[in-house]
């Protein structure tokens, strides 16, 4: 084997959790030759055609500008940071909760270094206790945490100069590079590029991104590792005038709040809050879904706010593919609208179809203009539905104005989880060296957790070696 194909650590993909391993990796030994290979672009060069105006809806490319490359599917949110272990990821599991909040503050350190903001949305203010209190008297309980806003263009910037640090500190980076498959290589690993191209490693850190959890799946259950059903969380995504979240969100900038129905007792949530934000597509591995940004620059704002209102749900045995369930309903919208649907939610309950002329009759303008005006109802499976329905009647009672005739709802939502992989105290598999971390491994979901992960494998990394 030449020698220019073998490497102390090989890190699959470089959204948030591989990129912070890179760079605890590289702080602590500087001396390993480290390897960050992604199957999307570089932090520069990701470009999706909707947004550079290309194109009004999505065209389904080969690898999507949005969910892979530098940054990952993190790189184009609007960079909420949340200082909690409450939600947000699995890392609990794992190991105490005092290091995982230790861990966390460590990456809002590096997020400082490289430009982020110190301010953060209190959670211990009287504002937030009453609205606390008030969401309670609704049977709506608020799962409070200290928040930092980054902003979708600041969190941008924050990545630029990460990855131009990374560059500095010489660890290679090779885009535009899909793995095949992994393998065990004598005490290490061999990786197998779609290319046909052989890599080998000392060590392996697995961190694939929503993008690549379904292929890491597949990989994983080749090696013989076990799997644990993960949830998949589908519904809709929320959009409406921004004044009527704006006595929530001015005082809780993400409000997480949660809600157990009474027809079914399964529990819905809110989600990726965007205060005068925007809703935008997305494509999971050809598959259209929804999300939402939200600017700090005001000039950047709209005047509605969105969120996803999602229902978890959890399988067990004999069902094994909770991802392809998730990918499967999201792929129904897509048949019926050619990618993301829109529907009032005076049209959904009253039982007809939103069209262009019923949306054009709108007092709340879409931010996503390519959304396709139809029915949910054909979609979305009937007990989720019902869900969120119950849930939009629950939340207009503490935001009155939410369950407005003109509501928007666009779908479907769905937040894929890999699989659960077996793995120990110290996100190790079962195959010493082999480490498996971030939202595509199945142990996190979202920014502060995944980047934890990365430090926390690191780190171990750093001391084997």
């Amino acid at each position: 084997m030449n020698e220019t194909t073998r490497y102390d650590v090989i890190i699959i993909g470089c959204g948030e959790a591989g990129a912070f391993a890179g760079y605890e990796l590289k702080k602590l030994r500087p001396e390993l030759r480290v390897l960050v290979l992604d199957q999307g672009e570089d932090i520069y060069s990701r470009r999706c055609p909707i947004v550079a105006g290309k194109v009004d809806r999505c065209i389904n490319c080969p690898v999507c500008a949005t969910m892979c490359g530098f940054g990952g599917a993190g790189a184009f949110s609007d960079g909420k940071f949340n200082f909690t272990t409450a939600f947000g990821g699995w890392l609990t599991d794992y190991m105490p909760a005092g290091e995982v909040m230790d861990l966390i503050r460590y990456v809002d350190k590096v997020n400082v270094q490289f430009g982020a903001t110190t301010e953060c949305f209190s959670t211990d203010s009287p504002a937030a206790r009453a609205l606390e209190k008030r969401a309670l008297e609704h049977d709506l309980h608020l799962l409070q945490a200290q928040c930092k806003h980054l902003g979708t263009e600041n969190n941008l910037k924050i990545l630029e100069r990460l990855y131009e640090y990374l560059r500095e500190q010489h660890i290679d980076f090779r885009f535009r590079t899909a793995v095949k498959h992994i393998d065990p290589a004598g005490e290490g690993y061999r990786l197998t590029l779609a290319s046909g191209e052989t890599l080998d490693c000392a060590a392996l850190i697995a961190a694939p991104g929503r993008s690549g959890a379904e292929w890491f799946a597949g990989e994983c259950k080749r090696l013989g590792i076990h799997l644990i059903n993960n949830q998949v969380d589908i519904g809709v995504r929320v959009e409406l005038p921004a004044k009527v979240f704006e006595h929530i969100t001015d005082v809780v900038y993400e409000s997480k709040l949660v809600y157990r129905t009474k027809q079914y007792g399964d529990s819905v949530r809110t989600f990726c809050m965007n205060p005068y934000g925007h809703v935008v597509a997305e494509n999971v591995e050809g598959i259209n879904t929804v999300n939402g940004h939200s600017y700090s620059d005001p000039a950047l704002r709209s005047e509605n706010t969105n969120f996803a209102l999602l229902v978890s749900n959890k399988f067990t045995e004999p069902f094994n593919e909770p991802y392809r369930y998730g990918k499967h309903i999201a792929s129904l919208s897509n048949m019926l609208a050619g990618g993301v649907l829109v529907q009032r939610f005076g049209d959904l309950v009253k039982g007809i179809r939103t069209n262009a002329h019923r949306l054009s009759q709108s007092y709340t303008r879409p931010t996503l203009t390519a959304a396709v005006p139809g029915d949910l109802s054909l979609a979305l499976p009937k007990r989720q539905l019902d869900d969120i329905i119950e849930m939009i009647y629950a939340l207009d009672k503490l935001a009155p104005g939410t369950a407005n005739y003109d509501t928007l709802l666009y779908g479907a939502e769905v937040k894929f989880y890999s699989s659960r992989i077996e793995l120990s105290n110290e996100l190790e598999t079962p195959m010493r060296n082999f480490f498996a971390i971030g939202d595509g491994a199945g142990t996190t979901r979202g920014l502060a957790q995944a980047g934890a992960s990365g430090i926390k494998v690191a780190r171990v990394v750093a001391d084997r070696l």
